[in-house]
């Protein structure tokens, strides 16, 4: 292999971690506002126990569970993509290797198809998150809902209990 299409080698992964990186963003930016919703949930959750309304604490839980959930998904998103990443910039280095020992070149093709294998398995993480995201608003909705009941039913109870 001549040093041109060495260096046309060396080149294609560096487009990889460039797109792979808006990946990354994308991915945090989602990870970010997952995160906040459980802290809002926590802090939700922690109000409702002081207040003595357990079983709103137990439909947040409920809530909790299935944003934690969502989360290990874009965790595993994250770090599968992240190690595509890696991959892709040690194939550059054993491309560059490949220049002074050829043998090399084979082993940057093999990083390279277990990098791009990586950030596959990332994206089906990241897809599968995606596609129940929806239904964790509608659980929300529902969760809303059941605490609005909570409320009513409380609200009865202490207008019954008035002489």
């Amino acid at each position: 292999m001549i040093s041109i299409e060495i260096f046309q080698a060396f080149v294609a992964p560096a487009i990889f971690i460039s797109a792979a990186s808006l990946l990354v963003l994308s991915i945090n930016t989602r990870l970010m506002g997952i995160v906040t919703r459980l802290r809002t949930f926590h802090k939700e959750k922690h109000l409702a126990i002081a207040e003595g309304k357990k079983k709103e604490a137990l439909v947040l839980q409920s809530q909790i569970e299935s944003i934690q959930y969502r989360a290990l998904k874009i965790k595993n998103a994250f770090f599968c993509i992240l190690l595509g990443i890696t991959g892709t910039m040690v194939t550059c280095l054993i491309i560059g290797l490949a220049l002074y020992i050829p043998q090399a070149l084979i082993i940057g093709v093999l990083v390279f198809v277990v990098s791009i294998l990586l950030m596959l398995v990332g994206l089906i993480f990241y897809i599968s998150e995606v596609s129940i995201s929806l239904s964790s608003e509608k659980e929300e909705e529902i969760l809303y809902a059941l605490i609005d009941v909570i409320s009513e039913q409380k609200d009865c109870d202490t207008s019954n209990d008035l002489p």
